[in-house]
Parts: C-alpha cells; structure tokens; sequence
C-alpha cells in the first residue's frame, strides 16, 4: 500500500557522539493504512516516540514508546473491541552478527538485536511493535461462548461435560447405581 507510513533514516548521517530523537505520529490515512495491512478493523491512535542512541563505534540502540489505540473484532460475537497499547520497544542495531545461518542455530537469549541496515525505517519497527503487541484474542467485556448442542432426534446430545476425562466414570457410577435398585 502506498499509504503506509514511512520514516527512514540512514545511520551513517547521525551524529555518533549523541542520541538522536525522533516522534512518529501517523495521520488518518497512513493509520488506516496500518490497520488494513494488519486485519485489525482501525487505529485511532498511534505514536511512537523514542530516541536512536550510539553504541561503540558502529552499532545502534532504538528505544520508544509505543502508544495506540486499536479497535480489533471479539472472537466471539465480532463486535468492535477497543484496547489501549502502551508497550516500551528496545533495539540494538549491530554491525557484527553470524551471517552464517545455513546451519542450525539457537535463538539468540536477547530477540531485540538485529544487523546493523544501511537505513533504517522507523515506521516498519513501529509497525512491527504494535503487530505483536495487539492482544491475540480480543473479547468484548462479559461475551462468552456458550455452548451449542446437536443430535438427530431420539440420540442424547453429546455436551462439553461428557468429553472430559472424567465423564465416563459418572455414566458408569449411574448404571452401577440403576444395577443396585
């Protein structure tokens, strides 16, 4: 889509001596844009506000605020959700990482560190931040599920309860007590 929102920076042109601030707050159109490329029904607000700070000679630290407001369907009745996010989003760009990932390799313990781009889109690490940080299954206050039961007629429906575990022993523990009488 063309209307998402980009912010690019090339980290050879900042100053390495001092950290470089920046404030991204998208307008309407780019908003709906985000909202589109993620399945999410919209975003009323979003800001990402942080600073890019020299590390060593050549790396990068990202770290920012990420605050929107995201409307997402319930999973259960699909009526509109509204959820406020504020996550704090930490990077490290770094110049030296493996490239050799022919092989196979543990997950790194710190997920936040990535190669060092040439430029880098601050817009793309927003959006990214805020994709994982909407809530998976977003349920609107006091929906719930229910429980739906099917059978042809004369067939004792089958209920959630009588898949459990558990559930035979009661059957039997009846037949047992209809044996007794």
């Amino acid at each position: 889509m063309t209307d998402l929102p980009h912010h690019l920076i090339r980290l050879a042109d900042l100053p390495n001596r001092r950290e470089t601030t920046f404030d991204l707050q998208p307008s309407t159109t780019e908003r709906a844009a985000v909202a589109a490329q993620l399945g999410i029904e919209g975003i009323r607000k979003l800001r990402f506000a942080g600073s890019l700070a020299p590390l060593g000679k050549r790396d990068w630290r990202l770290t920012a605020d990420l605050g929107a407001t995201v409307v997402q369907a319930c999973v259960v009745t699909l009526d509109p959700v509204t959820t406020r996010l504020d996550e704090t989003v930490t990077r490290s760009y770094l110049a030296e990482m493996p490239d050799d990932l022919t092989g196979e390799i543990e997950m790194p313990e710190d997920d936040t560190q990535d190669a060092l781009p040439e430029t880098l889109d601050l817009a793309a690490v927003m959006i990214e931040a805020l994709a994982l940080a909407l809530p998976l299954y977003p349920r609107k206050e006091g929906a719930a599920l229910g429980e739906a039961v099917f059978a042809q007629g004369g067939v004792v429906p089958m209920r959630d309860e009588d898949a459990k575990p558990f559930a035979g022993l009661a059957g039997l523990r009846e037949n047992l007590e209809m044996k007794d009488e």
